[in-house]
């Protein structure tokens, strides 16, 4: 990747990438190594192969544990993993290299070497972004053959440099204690950024490759909002480094202590501030009062694999859950978002030619009208609890709107006739496909959410997971302002709400531009409300 800025002042090294997760952090750095030593013991083929057998389970036992910690994207990203390692296929060329004599950590690292090079290799991005959850299985069972703890020498004070990291190992490390990530690959992106900014770790990427041979930094600075990271810095570089970090953190104290007030521009003006939920654990701690309702509740946490298809009484007890703790605030839940990188098994297809432009979302749903209408009776049972609202994934013709309103209409009415407590709560569209932007009033919705992730994907046709179209996947690109513009006006036309839910919304370089589009309502994760408010506060609406 093109490094836009590298220079050395006497030992200091100043590097310049992409920023992927806002935050300034100081901190030891912990390089993450590409390749994990041989074993030095080795043993005949019965004693490898169990050897192999042991690393696999325990690989296996590691990434469930990490499961259980994590929600939605995290949790669906590690399932997979936990499949793959489950498959015996996989090893299978492994156990017959060892039957040959081949130790068990070269027989599994040319196993998967062959994998990773054939999923790299293939034709849909699907499986081409796979390929980094099979280096990341590769070396967990390889660190497991060898006694090696993958993570033992990241605290959660350190700077992680790296070429990349797996989601695995992210996950892992408990980010609350102040590091930070510095890579030489990555994309602002991809889920492990995305994982970064939920979670509050600044996060630099595409610094191109890391300068030095032998032994490495020991100390770096990171600037996750502007995209620059200064290793082994002299005394004065640190010294003002801190001051800004100090400074940072007064802003950060004096805009937590206006999370519980409404968020106004600097003019006055009244913008909502909701929040995205990925599973109700999210909600524990934290006070309604901080939002004015929740704009984005992803249901694809009770989908994940292991869990098998919920039922109907398990949905509505998660939904009225949510609803009990907004007390009163309008609740927005969205349907069933499979397909794309987020396959489900039993639900979504396998082995689409291009899965981000197959049947993914309100399609997938569609199709699936065994899997939709339960969720469906599920959400108008919940809707006597509170004030909810549902939307629909991947809307990209009026046909599918008015064919999810059928269905729903249906078990509204299905409830009703069987005497079961029920709502028929009003059902709108995430604006993410091109289409739906530009012939928004077309959609007889009762609202409009902006996805603004897959909306600048589309739109750019440049995937959020790609380091070497990062630079196209901006959400502030004239471009994709022009169709949020769009909606807003169709939203204004209709009497409509228009809200945003995707990363854009957290992102406060683009709060002027986004507010600029006549947006009144942004949602973002419960740990950007702060920034996202003082940053609203000075703008002039």
């Amino acid at each position: 990747m093109t490094v836009s800025a590298r220079r050395r002042i006497v030992g200091e090294i100043h590097l310049t990438g992409h920023p992927a997760s806002p935050g300034l952090a100081i901190g030891p750095v912990a390089v993450l190594t590409s390749a994990v030593v041989s074993r030095v013991t080795k043993g005949d083929p019965v004693q490898e192969a169990a050897a192999l057998k042991a690393a696999i389970e325990g690989a296996a036992v590691e990434l469930a544990d990490l499961i259980a910690r994590v929600h939605d994207e995290a949790a669906e990203i590690l399932e997979f993993q936990v499949a793959m390692l489950g498959d015996d296929a996989l090893a299978e060329g492994a156990y017959e290299a060892i039957a040959a004599g081949v130790a068990a950590d070269d027989a599994w690292r040319a196993a998967l070497d062959a994998e990773i090079s054939g999923y790299r290799a293939a034709d849909e991005e699907y499986f081409r972004a796979r390929a980094a959850d099979l280096v990341d299985i590769r070396d967990r069972v390889l660190a497991g053959l060898n006694g090696a703890n993958t993570i033992a020498k990241i605290s959660g004070d350190s700077v992680v440099a790296g070429d990349d990291i797996s989601p695995s190992t992210f996950l892992a490390v408990d980010w609350t204690r102040g590091g930070a990530i510095a890579l030489a690959g990555g994309s602002p992106s991809s889920h492990v950024a995305m994982l970064a900014r939920s979670r509050g770790a600044p996060m630099v990427v595409g610094l191109g490759p890391l300068p030095w041979n032998g032994q490495p930094p020991s100390l770096a600075l990171v600037d996750g909002d502007a995209g620059t990271v200064i290793f082994d810095p002299h005394p004065e570089t640190r010294r003002l480094f801190e001051h800004r970090m100090a400074a940072a953190n007064a802003a950060q104290i004096a805009a937590d202590a206006g999370r519980l007030k409404p968020a106004l521009t600097a003019d006055g003006k009244r913008i909502a501030v909701l929040l995205n939920v990925a599973a109700p654990e999210e909600l524990g701690g934290l006070d309604p009062a901080i939002c004015d309702g929740i704009g984005l509740v992803r249901t694809e946490f009770l989908f994940e694999g292991s869990r098998g298809l919920p039922g109907e009484d398990t949905q509505y007890a998660v939904y009225r859950r949510i609803l009990d703790w907004a007390a009163g605030r309008p609740v927005t839940i969205r349907t069933l978002d499979a397909g794309g990188d987020k396959p489900i098994p039993g639900v979504t297809v396998d082995g689409e030619r291009n899965p981000f432009l197959g049947l993914r979302g309100i399609r997938l749903s569609l199709a699936r009208p065994q899997v939709f209408r339960v969720q469906l009776r599920a959400l108008c049972r919940a809707a006597v609890h509170g004030t909810l609202k549902v939307m629909l994934p991947m809307v990209a013709v009026p046909s599918e709107l008015d064919r999810a309103k059928a269905m729903l209409d249906a078990e509204f009415s299905a409830l009703t006739a069987q005497g079961i407590a029920c709502a028929r709560p009003p059902l709108g569209i995430m604006v993410e496909v091109p289409s739906a932007a530009l012939c928004a009033e077309d959609f007889d919705a009762a609202f409009y959410s902006i996805g603004s992730n897959d909306l600048t994907q589309y739109t750019m046709a440049a995937a959020r997971d790609i380091g070497a179209v990062a630079d196209l996947n901006d959400a502030g690109h004239p471009a994709v302002l022009a169709l949020i513009a769009r909606t807003v006006e169709a939203g204004r036309r209709r009497g409509v709400e228009v809200s945003l839910c995707g990363d854009a919304a957290a992102d406060t370089r683009l709060t002027n531009a986004l507010l600029a589009t006549g947006l009144t309502t942004l949602s973002v994760s419960p740990i950007a409300v702060a920034r996202l408010k003082a940053a609203i506060a000075g703008v002039i609406a």
